[in-house]
């Protein structure tokens, strides 16, 4: 690495700064599946990005739709005004949603989507005339971004002790279950933890509850895929009680589990859908909200003259130009050259060798669903992050690029992988743990 580079200035995200400073891991460019380090080196991207980049990296057909429209029309106020393109990626975005998610609000990421759709929950309800129902349940391992009203209902504790009371909120049980350990896809076992839904509802009642949002698939807490009709008893429960279904799919959403939606893959349809990561593969800040149709009519029709804002909220850059450019040309992509084709063909692939890893030390569980995988490494006295983070530093310096996440080892693959790189970077991580102590 260059000695000119000053470290100080930067405060990093997530990130371990002082160990990282002290052994910086640089990356200089992208190319197709691969990093490249300030060494020369050929990193391989085992996380596609931060799950953002499974069309891989330096797509000519997004680069020239940026640049393009940063010489068209570099940025449009977004209050009161519009420009052609937001209009048309809201649009294409629809048609990857299922039936009836026709109203895309525009934000900068996921975790400024997830706090649009709590909010757009709480002001559904004071539309309806039902202003008691602000309440907001989550999950236990869930990850809903890091704003306030994500780390409220998220329940990953990392993510919220540090910061004090939040908003008030409550919690379903994880389906991260001994039982269910080493699934391959979707656990068998667990679908009855949904019904712990009912406990919250008897204990605060109804009308005095939002909204519940979960991850169809969670991915931050390690890749947790839903039980077998999980989900569906989920949709049951807050249908008979009248409280919306939240999905976060910031990561399931365009392809990431073989399906255009997390929603499509499972066979839900929530009332809304929040995304962001791959809607422009990583190359622009984008994120939103999907909502139903009775939800967008609500404010349409209850919001006084038609001078009115139906809802105060929203961002300088939602409907960004050169992110919907972005946008346009990635989900083009993703369709015309069949990416989730590709990722249904790679999948099973990856879950035979990814679960071959068993048996290796210290390898306490693994999951995995369409090209995301995670898999679970014991607590080396009492230090639960070690171990993960000892993986991801070995990785490195194989050539690979994982994600050390709490207790667990992830990948979000390129949605080209090959079987031969699938079985290059199971190989560097199962080095990686054989070499733990």
């Amino acid at each position: 690495m260059s000695q000119s580079i000053n470290l100080d200035a930067y405060w990093l995200p997530f990130t371990s700064n002082r160990a990282f400073k002290a052994s910086p891991r640089m990356i200089v460019a992208a190319e197709d599946r691969y990093y490249i380090d300030d060494r020369g080196r050929r990193i391989f991207d085992g996380l596609s990005g931060l799950w953002t980049c499974g069309l891989g990296h330096g797509q000519a057909k997004i680069s020239e739709a940026i640049a393009k429209q940063a010489q068209e029309l570099d940025y449009s106020p977004a209050f009161n005004f519009a420009h052609p393109k937001a209009f048309a990626l809201a649009e294409r975005i629809t048609e990857f949603m299922p039936a009836g998610l026709n109203h895309v609000f525009f934000g900068c990421s996921g975790s400024d989507a997830v706090d649009s759709a709590l909010k757009i929950a709480r002001a559904y309800w004071r539309k309806q005339g039902l202003a008691s129902k602000t309440r907001l349940i989550g999950r236990i391992k869930g990850y809903h971004g890091v704003n306030f009203g994500g780390i409220s209902v998220g329940g990953i504790v990392g993510n919220r002790a540090l910061y004090g009371q939040g908003i008030e909120a409550d919690h379903l049980p994880h389906t991260m279950t001994a039982t269910n350990a080493f699934s391959k896809g979707q656990p068998t076992t667990g679908t009855e933890l949904a019904n712990e839904l009912l406990n919250i509802i008897a204990l605060h009642d109804a009308s005095n509850i939002a909204a519940v949002i979960v991850e169809p698939m969670a991915g931050s807490a390690g890749v947790i895929p839903p039980p077998v009709g999980y989900l569906q008893r989920l949709r049951e429960i807050c249908t008979q009680h009248n409280i919306l279904l939240i999905f976060d799919e910031v990561i399931t959403a365009f392809g990431r589990v073989g399906a255009n939606t997390g929603a499509a893959a499972f066979g839900v349809t929530p009332d809304m859908l929040t995304f962001a990561k791959q809607v422009t593969n990583g190359t622009q800040p984008m994120g939103g909200v999907v909502a139903n149709d009775k939800i967008y009519d609500c404010f349409m029709e209850n919001s006084g003259a038609e001078h009115m804002i139906e809802l105060p909220h929203g961002y300088t850059y939602s409907g960004h130009p050169i992110a919907c450019a972005a946008g346009l040309a990635a989900l083009d992509i993703l369709q015309n050259e069949s990416m989730i084709e590709r990722v249904k063909a790679a999948a099973p692939v990856f879950e035979e060798a990814w679960h071959g890893l068993k048996g290796l030390p210290f390898v306490t569980d693994i999951r995995n669903y369409g090209l995301a995988g995670g898999l679970t490494l014991q607590a080396r006295e009492g230090d639960a992050v070690i171990r993960p983070f000892e993986v991801m530093k070995k990785c490195w310096e194989k050539g690979f690029y994982v994600r050390s996440g709490g207790d667990t080892v992830q990948l979000g693959l390129p949605f080209t992988i090959t079987p031969q790189e699938i079985d290059a970077l199971v190989n560097a991580i199962g080095e990686s743990i054989q070499e733990l102590h």
